[in-house]
C-alpha cells in the first residue's frame, strides 16, 4: 500500500511559478514509476510528467520546457516545479505511483490507465 499526500498548490498570476510536493509513505518508494497528472471538468485527466526509478523523465508536450519533475529518495518526496504558468494550467494536480512494471513512465502519451495510487490532489489556479 502506498499513500501519497500532495501540497503546494495555490493561486498565481499568469507567468508565475509554483512548486508542488508529494510525500510518499508505505511500500519502498524509490523503485516506483512516479509522476503527476492533472484534472479539469472540461478536459478530464491528463498525464503531465513522469520520472522513472533511474531518474529518466518524460513530459506532456503541453508542459515541456516549463515544468520540471524531480524526486528526493531520502525524503520520499516528489516535486513538480511549474514555471511560466498560464490559465490553461489551472487544474487539480495529483501525484501518482505506478508499480511494476510502471507502464506510465514508458507510455508515449503518459497514459493513466495503469496507475496504481494517487493522492487527494492539490489545486492550482492561474489567473490572466
Amino acid at each position: 500500500q502506498v499513500r501519497l499526500v500532495e501540497s503546494g498548490g495555490g493561486a498565481v498570476q499568469a507567468g508565475g511559478s509554483l512548486r508542488l510536493s508529494c510525500v510518499a509513505s508505505g511500500d519502498p518508494y524509490s523503485g516506483y514509476c512516479m509522476g503527476w497528472f492533472r484534472e479539469t471538468p472540461l478536459n478530464g485527466r491528463e498525464g503531465v510528467a513522469a520520472i522513472r526509478s533511474d531518474g529518466t523523465v518524460r513530459y506532456a508536450d503541453s508542459v515541456k520546457g516549463r515544468f520540471t519533475i524531480s524526486k528526493d529518495n531520502a525524503k520520499n518526496t516528489l516535486y513538480l516545479q511549474m514555471n511560466s504558468l498560464t490559465p490553461a494550467d489551472t487544474a487539480l494536480y495529483y501525484c501518482l505511483a505506478d508499480l511494476d512494471p510502471g507502464a506510465y513512465c514508458y507510455s508515449p502519451d503518459l497514459e493513466l490507465t495503469t496507475i496504481d495510487y494517487w493522492g487527494q490532489g492539490t489545486p492550482v489556479t492561474v489567473s490572466s
